[in-house]
């Protein structure tokens, strides 16, 4: 049977879309560099780990991890998936994520609809009581 293993984030800069998940959710952190990541990156040619075409966004306990890997072409139209984010404050949240680079796309009766500064969607919604 087969398992969530992780979510790919295509993207133009992964760098800082690893870096704009990682500080969206509080649970995951950019993987980091170590002296191996960098002598991979080294022999493909890539000396800054900002110019990884692949970063890893990985949960600090449990759950999928995030690859924000580099595509040449720009995103065009609505994804056909994405994201649902809760919080216990939305409104709190709404703005840290905004502050983070978060567009507000709508607001429907129980959830908005953003856009990461990729313009790739999510949601956020009140946390279940």
């Amino acid at each position: 049977m087969a398992r969530l293993h992780d979510i790919v984030i295509d993207c133009a800069r992964p760098a800082a879309t690893a870096r704009f998940w990682a500080a969206a959710l509080d649970d995951h952190a950019v993987a980091p560099y170590d002296g191996a990541e960098l002598a991979r990156l080294r022999a493909q040619g890539i000396d800054d780990p900002e110019d990884d075409p692949t970063v890893l966004v990985e949960p600090r306990v449990r759950g999928p991890r995030l690859w924000c890997q580099l595509v040449p072409e720009p995103k065009r139209g609505k994804n056909r998936l994405h994201l649902d984010l809760t919080s216990p404050a939305p409104e709190t949240e709404l703005d840290r994520l905004t502050t983070l680079g978060a567009t507000v796309l709508a607001r429907h009766d129980d959830h908005w609809f953003l856009a990461d500064p990729e313009g790739n969607e999510f949601c956020l919604f009140p946390a279940p009581s």
